[in-house]
């Protein structure tokens, strides 16, 4: 077996590049037992190669991508450069000459998965992305094999850890959202711009990924409504708690009869649900399935190992593959035309906080405008007053989006109104 040596070229060498190459030498002695075959590091694509030098061999290091792309014995491409381009541009140009490749990149995903999968597919190659969704956690091999039996029809879950761990430390300590986001950032799990993470874009693309695969109908990242934590206040996570309810960004993908619902957006959960024990920066993905029922995968949702684990394990399946002459064997699984629902079109339940003056009818007059939109009440707080100002808070039962934001729009307006301090769904 030791004669048969696949060649790979790996495309970037920061925290997710550095991960795998780390791995893939600790496991060398290994990889012909797990692959079969040998695997061996022809090429690493770098734009500094002098900051390199002490970490990998001189001879692997290159700047130039036609050393990898006309390099005829390397055949896997391994992806871990991030962002659209030039990592498109070089995944299809793989692709085109029959090298397999191997990504990590969700923006690309996300947004031309369908597209890069298809020519896969034409030309007879593996195109794996198990790391683009909630790092070292398994979820795209399961819903495509383990779970392939079932009818999917809901996925949802904590799949950002930054925003995770930022909510963990305003739940369990108090804190306000402007202090756990500099202690994250201070600690490493957030970017120095954390917009992508705390707006919900992050988690967006990978929700778009995941209910790709598990509806069988293409989704883009443009398709998913998302709204990040932001706005998410200290005393917000205390009435969530005073509700039996924890705070989380959640995103959740549902298969309904009349097309799929793809939302991220901070969300009240039970407290008895699995997914609100998620603490820190972990991350979990909760699927629902016709035979399976419940499942939950959990884990580290990031990192230079746990994702370096999931791009180690497509290289390792891509490279098994050849050995058995079975390339493309599972590919874009997107064979429907689900339509996708706009978000106004979908139904939830709804906390909100308000600022009301505190004076006679004003609740009358609240109950009557939802009333008359076919909004119901479910609980009903008035939790605080200052002078003449109640906070006030009221909880929905399951209403059409579009009948609940014709009714705040509403409200707004009334004079008795001083704010709309805060709306978030709320999850049964």
């Amino acid at each position: 077996m030791d004669q048969n040596i696949c060649k790979i070229a790996i495309l970037g060498m920061g925290t997710v590049g550095g991960g795998v190459y780390k791995i893939l030498e600790k496991q060398k002695d290994n990889l012909i037992y797990k692959i079969g075959g040998g695997l061996e590091i022809a090429k690493v694509l770098v734009r500094n190669k002098a900051k390199y030098m002490d970490t990998v061999a001189p001879e692997m290091l290159t700047d130039q991508w036609s050393d990898i792309i006309n390099d005829d014995d390397i055949k896997i491409i391994v992806e871990v450069m991030g962002g659209l381009e030039p990592a498109g541009k070089y995944i299809k140009e793989a692709l085109q000459k029959g090298k397999h490749v191997v990504t990590a990149n969700k923006d690309l995903i996300a947004i031309h998965g369908h597209q890069l999968l298809e020519l896969a597919k034409s030309n007879n190659c593996d195109l794996l992305f198990e790391a683009a969704v909630a790092g070292g956690i398994p979820i795209i091999r399961p819903l495509k094999q383990c779970l392939a039996g079932n009818e999917i029809t809901e996925v949802m879950g904590i799949i950002n850890g930054t925003t995770n761990f930022i909510l963990t430390k305003m739940s369990e300590e108090g804190m306000d959202f402007a202090d756990a986001l500099r202690l994250a950032t201070d600690l490493g799990y957030a970017e120095a711009d954390p917009t992508a993470d705390i707006e919900g874009y992050d988690a967006g693309r990978k929700l778009a990924i995941l209910a790709s695969i598990a509806f069988h109908t293409p989704v883009t990242f443009h398709d998913v409504y998302t709204e990040g934590i932001s706005k998410i206040t200290a005393k917000d996570i205390r009435y969530a708690h005073e509700l039996g309810c924890e705070i989380k960004l959640l995103g959740i993908a549902k298969n309904k009869e009349d097309g799929i619902e793809v939302k991220v957006h901070p969300t009240m959960i039970s407290a008895k649900h699995p997914l609100a024990s998620v603490k820190d920066s972990f991350n979990a993905v909760f699927v629902h399935g016709d035979a399976v029922d419940d499942a939950m995968f959990y884990g580290r949702g990031a990192g230079e190992f746990p994702t370096g684990s999931a791009v180690v394990g497509d290289i390792i399946d891509v490279a098994r593959n050849m050995q058995f002459c079975c390339s493309g064997r599972i590919g874009c699984s997107c064979y429907k035309t689900i339509p996708i629902k706009n978000v106004r079109e979908t139904i939830s339940s709804y906390y909100v906080r308000m600022k009301l003056e505190d004076r006679a009818g004003t609740l009358a007059a609240l109950a009557g405008v939802f009333g008359s939109n076919n909004v119901s009440i479910s609980k009903l707080l008035q939790k605080t007053k200052q002078g003449n100002t109640a906070d006030i808070v009221i909880v929905t039962y399951d209403v059409l989006e579009k009948q609940f934001m014709d009714s705040i729009a509403e409200i707004s307006n009334m004079s008795m109104v001083k704010e709309i301090s805060s709306i978030i769904r709320v999850y049964y």
